[in-house]
């Protein structure tokens, strides 16, 4: 009698087991919004706030750059070769600004996209994509699309091993990157309306108004209509710029600048107030941005140890990037070895406390050692 055995069922893929039921429109529940208005908000609050726009410029630039290294020197020279001299969009080269570019785009609006542009078997150009262009959707729990804008919707990209895509700090379950400017739109709003204040202030002290009241006698209220229209005539032509005429009145006559008796509010407190919560948002330290709040200009070790950190962090978020973009170059060329990205060392703090640092520690390994010698002489 033959023995039937139980086949053996095929192990199958691990799924994601605490993402929420399908919705009949599974488009709606698939879509990460890049809302226009979102986009529009944050770059209009760069162009509002200028501290805004050079925090971000200031942490791009102090990201610094890096270096790949394989164990192969020839394919090493000929990979750093190429990042540096790689063309990136119409009228760029080299891998650091498409880096700075990319980093910019994703901290401003938490999302960034990139391309790598293959022709006839070689890695010919980088490309960053702008978000406006482009349309975001979760393809699985685990995976994201990237889809290009068309007409009447948008359609997957023919490549999509050559594109990047890197969020910001997404929320748990969703592919939406967070704008660092996020909860900022508060405090620049009333930042902006200060200013603006300030300057309508600044051009009525300029541009003054004055409020000329007649107070006829008894014997002159028959008149009054004509000596109020004749006075207004008279004033008119003596305020007319480029000319110099005298204004001569009689009677009960008082002349006062509009506005003249109002206080202009102190507007170093609340101005202070806000840019100390976009400062504390965006992590740069104040002397940085041309402000001196304190006695010294000087960052302090703490300081600089925390504006490390968030530089390693970012720095986190694009190696992944740098690293799709070297591992297609060696693909390309033929070689499969690997590599490493190498950052240069962050240096904040100031040259001289660090070398008198060094010298105070070396000062004191010198005399333990003395000191272990003339107890073991004794």
């Amino acid at each position: 009698m033959r023995k039937w055995k139980k086949k053996q069922t095929a192990v199958s893929a691990l799924a994601v087991q605490t993402r929420a039921a399908e919705l009949p429109f599974s488009a709606v529940q698939q879509y990460v919004p890049l809302n226009a208005g979102e986009l529009r908000l944050y770059r209009q609050l760069r162009e509002a706030v200028p501290m805004i726009d050079a925090a971000l410029d200031k942490l791009v630039r102090l990201i610094g750059k890096f270096h790949v290294e394989c164990g192969d020197r020839a394919v090493q020279d000929r990979l750093n070769t190429f990042l540096h001299t790689v063309p990136v969009g119409a009228g760029s080269s080299g891998i650091f600004s498409f880096i700075t570019a990319y980093l910019d785009q994703l901290l401003t609006y938490g999302n960034a996209v990139g391309e790598a542009v293959v022709q006839n078997g070689e890695l010919k150009a980088l490309y960053n994509a702008a978000l406006s262009d482009v349309e975001l959707r979760v393809k699985s729990p685990l995976e994201i699309e990237v889809r290009r804008r068309c007409a009447g919707g948008s359609e997957a990209v023919r490549y999509p091993e050559l594109v990047f895509h890197t969020a910001l700090n997404p929320a748990p379950g969703s592919a939406k990157g967070t704008s660092v400017l996020q909860g900022l739109s508060f405090v620049s709003d009333i930042l902006v309306q200060i200013f603006h204040t300030i300057g309508v202030n600044w051009e009525r002290v300029g541009n003054v108004r004055f409020a000329v009241t007649c107070r006829p006698g008894e014997e002159d209220r028959a008149f009054a209509a004509e000596h109020a229209q004749q006075m207004a005539q008279e004033w008119s032509r003596a305020m007319r710029p480029n000319s110099r005429s005298d204004f001569v009145a009689v009677g009960d006559v008082e002349i006062k600048a509009i506005g003249a008796d109002n206080q202009i509010l102190n507007s170093e407190v609340p101005v202070r107030q806000m840019l100390e919560q976009i400062v504390a948002k965006l992590g740069v330290p104040p002397f940085l941005l041309g402000i001196s709040w304190s006695s010294t200009e000087r960052m302090s070790s703490q300081q600089s140890d925390i504006l490390t950190s968030e530089l390693e962090a970012y720095r986190r978020l694009l190696n992944p990037v740098i690293d799709k973009i070297c591992a297609l170059w060696m693909r390309l060329d033929g070689n499969s070895m690997p590599f490493d990205i190498v950052w240069n060392d962050v240096t904040l703090q100031d040259k001289t406390e660090m070398a008198n640092a060094s010298l105070t520690n070396a000062q004191a390994e010198l005399v333990q050692v003395q000191t272990e010698k003339l107890r073991r002489e004794l």
